[in-house]
């Protein structure tokens, strides 16, 4: 059920950076094509998502609009190649899904408009600034570091008394320094955080083990797109060692994760569509500067909790946007 909005604590999360800019409309008779680097499959909500939001634009899949085949389900070894065979399709425009895959998409192109989502566009080298993201890229970015941190503030609340947390972390992903700062974070409230990574989906699980055998009370799963692509195999194995988790999206507490925190995926999706459309039309992507959400959901999975024995306290379970009961 619906609660009253969750407030943010982030302190400078700020409007969307948008700009408005004269665009020349679609075409007549042309088909626009987009090619695709991601990790997850073409019907994942999310993109389906991106699709409904392209549509609204003038841009349908079948009429005025071609997607070049193999862009989808990829491993991260996959991406520099696929991103070769894309520009050598000429389409239109590439979007990216996480660093990986933009790095392998800027590395194939400085020409083809790239579109990019991820969770730290200029932590992870891909744009010098969000203003002014310069050359052939733009796309929407999360403010992942500090929502991280933020998760790990809210896990903390939701297990109280707790003294080890563990962080699971993507390696291409996670910098020294982010997770130096949660370290920091968790120590300053009297937490040890022990870190384990897993840089491909078959170390996940051995991952999780390690946190558990380690005497982790708790779990935050870091952001990165491995994790998300790959939430099914995080979600049973944390419920399976009954370790409440926290992750990167809502709508991961809603498919059995324990809580989630952040904006919605869908909704970043859709952005990221109309970000699309405008290069479609004719913008550049120097011209468009990097998005980012102004939106905040906590979900609760109260079925999860009570699954693996954990009771959450009332206060932050009247703090969630939703709980799922």
């Amino acid at each position: 059920m619906r609660r009253r909005e969750f407030i943010s604590l982030l302190s400078g999360a700020t409007a969307s950076l948008g700009v408005s800019l004269p665009l020349a409309a679609q075409e007549a008779g042309r088909i626009y094509r987009i090619g695709f680097l991601s990790g997850g499959p073409r019907d994942a909500a999310h993109i389906i998502a991106f699709f409904e939001e392209l549509r609204r634009s003038g841009f349908s899949s079948g009429q005025n609009l071609a997607i070049v085949a193999g862009g989808f389900g990829l491993r991260d070894e996959q991406f520099a190649e696929t991103a070769v065979t894309l520009v050598e399709a000429a389409p239109d425009a590439i979007v990216s899904t996480g660093p990986v895959a933009t790095r392998a998409a800027q590395a194939a192109t400085k020409t083809i408009a790239i579109l990019a989502s991820s969770d730290d566009m200029v932590a992870d080298g891909l744009v010098p600034s969000l203003r002014q993201p310069g050359g052939n890229i733009t796309g929407v970015s999360l403010f992942a570091p500090e929502l991280d941190g933020k998760r790990q503030d809210i896990l903390m609340e939701a297990v109280p008394g707790i003294r080890r947390v563990a962080a699971l972390a993507d390696p291409n992903v996670a910098t020294t320094e982010h997770l130096q700062v949660l370290r920091d974070r968790a120590r300053a409230r009297g937490v040890e955080l022990s870190v384990v990574s897993a840089r491909t989906p078959e170390e996940i699980a051995p991952a999780l083990n390690a946190a558990s055998a380690s005497g982790a009370q708790a779990l935050n799963v870091l952001a990165t797109p491995l994790f998300f692509f790959n939430r099914h195999t995080v979600i049973v194995r944390a419920a399976a060692l009954r370790l409440p988790a926290m992750y990167q999206w809502p709508e991961m507490a809603e498919e059995g994760g324990f809580a989630g925190y952040g904006p919605r995926i869908t909704q970043w999706y859709r952005e990221l569509a109309r970000l699309v459309a405008k290069v479609l039309r004719g913008a550049k992507p120097y011209d468009l500067p990097i998005e980012q959400p102004t939106r905040f959901e906590l979900v609760i999975n109260l079925e999860t909790a009570k699954a693996i024995g954990h009771e959450i306290p009332t206060g932050l379970i009247a703090r969630a946007d939703k709980v799922i009961e």
